[in-house]
């Protein structure tokens, strides 16, 4: 039976603005008094330089905008985003959209139907019998259930499946009159917009996925929320996340490596979710990593923050890129739940 395989990556962002512009020219009116010193240094210590805003806030302010605005502009922006990830991802596959045979999209920042899966299946000529899967507000870590989905699918079906992330948290901004929190300034702080597919084949050249795994600590469930709010959807980030990871992270990641024979000292390429610096730290930490391995990731934050569930297929894209990409690659991403999800992949063909 032939493994499944990413055969493809396909990147599409909005126009990008820097960390600094957005600070001074829209975040620090955002704020006032003590909260605004908060702020500034949040932002300065976000480890973000730039980031990308399908709705710029320095152009254009959606921050007392109500929810139902807001999700008739998502369709707007994501559709456009979503189809050239999806056509970038299929050509370097070779494949074409009739081709697909389950289609999976990740968002938690939009909803409507119908929604992106029909529509971008409309417009990209998919077949009618195409399958098709949403994946809603699971977050930060909806990539790998996503990937794990459409492994399952090549494994059972011999077809190809394609996975699309998208996600506009720029429509999201919360009114500088509504509960300012530190929570809630670390997530103007670290937000960004992206839509990332990936195409997986049976076989052939490309990224083999072993396997998918996960853990939920259902005691933390607090920890992390994604609040739908008659102004947006409101971040909550409690500040032991970190603290959490760092009990689960060293364990999943070794079971996950010793079914496959294998240890982390042989594992070259690291793709873990920036959630924000201190949880790069944690990570690299617990795992003992040397110093160079969450460069992807650091550079991936630092260069499009953190844009949720497309991050990871960044961090990915960017290790496929190298010189010499590397051979054995872990993904990591965590999100509400308190999840931690980890996918183990090897270079094939």
């Amino acid at each position: 039976m032939d493994v499944p395989v990413i055969a493809g990556l396909g990147v599409a962002q909005p126009p990008a603005a820097a960390q600094d512009e957005l600070w001074s020219g829209f975040f620090a009116r955002h704020f006032s008094g003590t909260t605004r010193a908060l702020a500034e240094r949040i932002f300065a210590n976000s480890g973000v330089t730039r980031r990308q805003a399908a709705v710029n806030p320095l152009l254009e302010d959606v921050s007392e905008w109500p929810t139902e605005r807001r999700m008739r502009r998502y369709q707007v922006e994501a559709l456009p985003l979503g189809k050239e990830a999806v056509g970038r991802a299929l050509t370097a596959a070779g494949l074409d959209a009739s081709d697909v045979g389950l289609f999976v999209v990740c968002s938690c920042t939009g909803y409507a139907t119908p929604g992106l899966d029909i529509l971008l299946a409309r417009d990209l000529g998919m077949a009618p019998g195409t399958q098709r899967m949403f994946v809603g507000h699971m977050g930060c870590y909806a990539a790998l259930p996503g990937l794990g989905a459409a492994s399952d699918f090549v494994t059972a079906r011999g077809r190809p499946a394609l996975l699309l992330c998208a996600e506009l948290t720029s429509l999201h901004i919360q009114p500088p009159g509504a509960r300012v929190d530190t929570q809630q300034i670390v997530s103007h702080a670290l937000f960004s917009d992206a839509a990332v597919a990936a195409v997986v084949v049976p076989g052939g050249r490309g990224y083999a996925l072993r396997e998918v795994t996960s853990i939920t600590d259902t005691s933390t469930a607090d920890h992390m929320t994604w609040d739908v709010t008659d102004t947006g959807f409101r971040m909550g980030l409690s500040p032991k996340v970190p603290q959490v990871l760092s009990r689960y992270v060293r364990d999943l990641v070794d079971d996950l490596l010793a079914r496959h024979g294998c240890e982390r000292s042989e594992v070259d390429g690291w793709a873990v979710h920036p959630g924000g610096p201190r949880i790069l730290n944690v990570v690299e930490r617990e795992l003992e990593l040397p110093p160079d391995a969450l460069a992807a990731s650091r550079e991936t934050l630092a260069e499009h923050g953190n844009c949720s569930s497309p991050t990871v297929l960044l961090i990915l894209d960017r290790l496929c890129r190298v010189q010499r990409p590397p051979r054995r690659v872990v993904m990591l991403a965590f999100g509400p739940g308190l999840t931690l999800y980890a996918a183990l992949l090897e270079r094939a063909g």
